[in-house]
């Protein structure tokens, strides 16, 4: 008869040889797991459905900064420090919520880093589930973008600079005279019309110049009476006139170290013109009622509205500092001159009202988009801006339509369709239809590069190819 102790122990042993078997094979695909979890160029943490982070592999610790083993316990929230993930987690992993609900989402959204440093990072975060189907958790990648967007950055940039806005040929020379003319201190003059963005101009040259560490102090010579200007721009001691109560100084000390911009100079008066040509000779200033010569350390830009040529030749304007301040002149065209760049400047205009009035309008109709590149702006940008402001006020749509526009635009719209018809003039519809097929078939039939010629998006032009059956 068989030792039945002896049975089992052999029993036992064979159970155990197995046991420790599944037991290495288990480890081993952990191990696997973990080697491929912690190979991922994204940065991946898991939680569980009370928002515990579970895992936490090596790029997320690169990329937020925090060592794995402090992570693993605390909430996703605390490690990303994200607006995004405390509130608005489509997970429904919250300080609200603090549970987890299955719904995938894909974000570009900004963390904290264990340092403090704020970065861009995409983010895809999933729901978790068990073998059986069972909701356990989320689980979130995400990728450090900060390149990308410096990169982004960096070809926008191509096409504005310090807020001036354009493609156009004529703008790329802006650009490039900005950029020349910022290594000197040779005095300015920038002319141009009314609304084309001197003082813009005035204040790029002096951020991109090494005095952008100083002052950039504009005066505008209209907006005040002769009596006073002069005050303003030496400044005045204490007695030099009635209500001269106390010492003060005045633009040109201001400006010390940086630039003073002086607008519409060519409104000096004559008595002003000598005094000002006597400062940019000598280089030496006093102060209205003052004795005590001070050093001028300013580099000057002036800039004019007129022409300054013809007001010389006049006598209105003394031909002595016309060429003292027209060392270089900068001349910057009117709005149209330059219609390429009407929806470049309209979506940057419609980005900045969007956060102005917090609403979420992503443009303009391609029949609006028409008219503001057919009407002549004699206001230029100024006036391009004050009339998207009016829309913007009026519009409670995705789009910007031609009823949201001024009265004079409106007005305008009437004009231009009777001017450019021997018919009866088509409705709106029918031309913005019109020019989406023209466009089309320019383009090739590429929804892509049509979207981008009329400015606007992809997702809007589709609706309005099915609104108005285009094939």
């Amino acid at each position: 008869m068989p030792d039945i102790p002896l049975i089992k122990s052999a029993a036992r042993r064979r159970l155990y040889d197995l046991l420790e078997e599944k037991t290495l094979e288990l480890i081993s695909e952990r191990n696997k797991l973990d080697s491929i979890f912690n190979s991922l160029l994204e940065g991946a943490l898991t939680v569980d459905k009370q928002c515990n982070i579970t895992a936490f592999n090596r790029s997320a610790e690169r990329i937020s900064g925090w060592h794995g083993e402090y992570a693993v316990g605390k909430k996703c929230w605390e490690i990303l420090n994200s607006y995004f993930c405390a509130y608005e987690c489509p997970l429904g992993i919250s300080k609200k919520a603090a549970s987890v609900e299955a719904s995938p989402s894909f974000k570009e959204i900004f963390i904290l880093r264990k340092d403090g440093r704020k970065i861009p990072v995409r983010l895809a975060t999933a729901p978790l589930y068990d073998a059986d189907k069972r909701l356990i958790g989320a689980v979130d990648t995400f990728q450090d973008i900060s390149e990308l967007k410096n990169l982004s950055a960096h070809l926008e940039e191509r096409f504005r600079l310090h807020d001036i806005i354009g493609k156009s040929p004529a703008m790329e020379k802006i650009y490039w005279l900005i950029e020349n003319v910022s290594k000197s201190d040779s005095t300015v003059l920038i002319t141009g019309e009314s609304g084309v963005g001197k003082e813009l101009v005035a204040r790029a040259i002096h951020l991109n110049s090494h005095r952008r560490a100083g002052a950039f102090i504009a005066l505008n010579c209209s907006a005040y009476a002769e009596s006073l200007i002069e005050s303003e721009l030496f400044g005045h001691e204490k007695g030099a006139f009635t209500g001269a109560v106390q010492s003060k100084p005045g633009k040109f000390e201001s400006a010390q170290g940086g630039t003073l911009f002086l607008d519409e100079i060519g409104d000096l008066s004559p008595t002003l013109q000598v005094k000002l040509l006597r400062v940019l000779e000598t280089r030496w200033f006093e102060r209205v009622g003052g004795a005590k010569p001070i050093k001028l350390d300013v580099r000057l830009i002036a800039a004019t509205n007129k022409n300054l040529g013809e007001e010389t030749r006049r006598g209105i304007f003394r031909e002595d500092l016309y060429y003292r301040i027209n060392v270089i002149n900068l001349h910057l065209p009117p709005l149209r001159e330059r219609r390429e760049d009407i929806p470049l400047l309209t979506q940057n205009l419609i980005v900045k009202f969007s956060r102005k009035f917090n609403k979420s309008i992503a443009g303009v109709t391609p029949g609006v988009m028409n008219l503001l590149c057919s009407y002549g702006w004699p206001g230029n940008v100024r006036e391009l801006e004050n009339v998207l402001e009016h829309a913007f006020a009026m519009c409670h749509q995705e789009e910007i339509d031609l009823k949201h526009l001024p009265a004079k635009l409106q007005t305008f719209a009437s004009a231009f369709h009777n001017e450019t018809s021997n018919e009866i003039p088509i409705t709106l519809e029918d031309n913005e239809r019109e020019l989406i097929v023209s466009t089309l078939r320019k383009m090739n039939n590429s929804r892509k590069k049509t979207a981008e010629k009329l400015g606007i998006g992809k997702a809007t032009l589709w609706r309005k190819l099915k609104r108005y059956g285009i094939e």
